[in-house]
């Protein structure tokens, strides 16, 4: 292994050492530790639609449309300003502090006395969680080497969507068994969890890619040595091969003057056009056809309850979905599964509102199942594509005004799909807008490089030479 002092003084050094490892190179419980952070980022996400039809004082669909449409529109505050802050400050304090912000915001729900309350402090629950999202996948893909990004990615987001795929069955049965506090049970249990996710942050290192940015050299040192060292061992190697070290020369400026390079700015446009369209469909998916069953279709007593816990054990599909992935991820491009995640979730969608129609309740439950299964549990892939096209410095930032300001569209879709419904009809107004998503996944075919298996600077720095 090379040992010159002028490599030892550079980033690609690093970069190189980390990207040539067999495994991880740190504990799996760092991991695991990441995706049960976001475990509580999901489980957020999901139950606020098992509590909506349940709280005294959201007394119409469109109340609680606004309510859950607040909490995404914390996510597009949220996600630019923290995630900004980790490209400057670092993402393992942001991360912390997103916690602490996630406990705050989950408790004053659950002790929330009328709806401007609650109104409140979804919106600030929903600028920890739309930062959340972005951090924990930034991470991942900066810490993991370039040959498994997406598996050990994976492994997080696998904890992270039991969240969806555990919570909503967890928030259905709390609900349907104690219908008149079970809605503040399940925010209590969301604090309790953001609790115990910012004692676990903080004993997770930074970033090596952040601290050899930043010329602190001597603890990205240590850190790749301890990873060189356990990935050895894990591997049962006794030696790694030479880093293929590269040099970028990529200037020092600003995330926002960076990413308004053509290059950037046009992944930037593709990507928050991309994540813009599919939540606009995703979040009424997601949060409102307990709600929609209700109030639109009429549902009552225990079809109603049905509705709701098949509706909550469709969401198990999520997770499993997210477990598939792992064994394909890193075998596909990145820019294909798009395309497919979203045409089948589309198809399911369209299954659900045809089993709701029909009062149907196992068609109800086939196409959500379907929809949770690889619309949903492959979310993954949308996130990978948002964090592997920027570069280091800009990376937590761009990701962040793709990702958190592309929540947008889920919070105009919520208030959207409701007054939808008499222009275009049920099935119409749960399937039509999913055109655009489906046009903008074919885009990224055309418009964005190939990630697989490829180190981030060579996606990205490696083109932006002086």
């Amino acid at each position: 292994m090379a040992d010159s002092s002028n490599l030892r003084q550079s980033p690609e050094w690093y970069v190189a050492r980390v990207d040539r490892l067999p495994t991880w190179g740190l504990s799996y419980a760092l991991i695991w530790a990441m995706g049960f952070s976001f475990f509580i980022t999901l489980y957020d996400v999901i139950n606020v639609g098992f509590a909506l039809p349940y709280v005294p004082f959201v007394v119409s669909a469109a109340q609680a449309s606004l309510i859950a449409s607040l909490g995404l529109w914390g996510y597009v505050v949220g996600a630019p300003i923290f995630s900004y802050i980790a490209d400057i400050v670092g993402r393992r304090p942001t991360l912390i502090f997103t916690a602490l912000l996630t406990a705050l915001g989950s408790f004053g729900d659950a002790l929330s006395i009328n709806y401007p309350m609650l109104a409140i402090f979804r919106f600030i629950t929903g600028m920890a969680i739309g930062a959340d999202l972005v951090l924990v996948m930034t991470y991942m893909a900066e810490m993991s080497p370039a040959a498994k990004r997406g598996q050990y990615t994976n492994l997080a987001f696998i904890g992270g969507w039991a969240g969806i795929g555990i919570g909503p069955f967890i928030a259905a049965l709390i609900v349907t068994s104690i219908p008149t506090i079970g809605w503040r049970i399940i925010f209590v249990v969301g604090g309790i969890l953001a609790v115990l996710a910012l004692a676990i942050r903080a004993y997770a290192p930074e970033t090596v890619r952040f601290l050899a940015m930043k010329g602190k050299f001597s603890e990205v040192d240590s850190l790749v040595a301890h990873m060189e060292t356990t990935s050895m061992k894990r591997a049962g190697v006794n030696q790694l091969p030479e880093p293929n070290m590269k040099v970028y020369n990529v200037p020092k400026e600003s995330p926002f003057k960076i990413l308004a390079k053509p290059k950037y700015l046009k992944r930037l446009v593709i990507l928050f056009l991309l994540m813009f369209t599919i939540y606009f469909m995703d979040y009424p998916f997601l949060v409102l056809p307990e709600t929609w069953v209700k109030d639109v279709l009429g549902y009552s007593g225990s079809l109603f309850s049905s509705a709701v816990f098949y509706f909550g054990l469709a969401g198990i599909g999520a997770f499993l979905g997210s477990i598939l992935l792992r064994f394909i991820i890193d075998r596909f491009d990145r820019r294909y599964m798009t395309v497919l995640g979203v045409v089948v979730f589309t198809i399911g969608t369209a299954i659900m509102t045809i089993g709701g129609i029909t009062r149907s309740i196992p068609t109800f439950f086939l196409g959500s199942f379907i929809a949770e299964l690889v619309g949903v549990g492959w979310f993954n892939v949308y996130y990978l594509l948002c964090s592997e096209n920027f570069p280091t410095s800009a990376r937590a930032t761009g990701y962040a005004i793709a990702d958190g300001i592309g929540h947008a569209g889920g919070a105009i879709g919520l208030l959207a799909i409701f007054p939808l419904i008499p222009l275009l009809g049920n099935i119409g107004a749960w399937t039509v807008p999913w055109i655009p998503a489906i046009v903008m996944a074919i885009a990224t075919v055309f418009t964005l490089p190939k990630t697989v298996k490829v180190r981030l600077e060579e996606v990205n720095e490696a083109t932006d030479r002086m």
